[in-house]
């Protein structure tokens, strides 16, 4: 990244994003967002979201730093909640690897992140 207050990496493991009770996303293909002085935020592949439970607002803002976002509003097991994800079309250059994928509002989502275990394979004596 050209900033160095601003990191995006590859979370190992799995992220599972719920509202109610319902699963929201689910994915192994997770970026993490490190931004100086922000809480970290998981970004998950747009492939991987259940948008059957998530509605477009129209809402629309320029966010310094990360372009134009977009927002959706989720309602699932009789509860909703308005403009719980995000997504940024066209993030800056250093952002580029978060297009296509969308945040969710952790205070208003349940966000499970699971680390993948580290295995070492060790082969078996005959």
């Amino acid at each position: 990244m050209n900033d160095s207050r601003t990191t995006v990496e590859p979370f190992g493991g799995t992220v599972n994003v719920m509202f109610s009770d319902a699963m929201i996303a689910s994915t192994k293909d997770a970026l993490l967002l490190h931004r100086e002085g922000e809480d970290p935020a998981f970004y998950i592949p747009l492939r991987d979201i259940y948008f059957e439970f998530l509605t477009e607002t129209g809402t629309e803002r320029d966010v310094p730093g990360r372009g134009r976002t977009r927002y959706w509003n989720v309602q699932a097991v009789g509860e909703s909640a308005q403009d719980v994800m995000w997504a940024h079309d066209e993030p800056p250059p250093e952002l580029a690897p978060i297009r296509q994928h969308a945040a969710f509002d952790p205070s208003r989502m349940r966000i499970e992140a699971v680390p993948q275990e580290d295995v070492v394979h060790v082969p078996h004596a005959p």
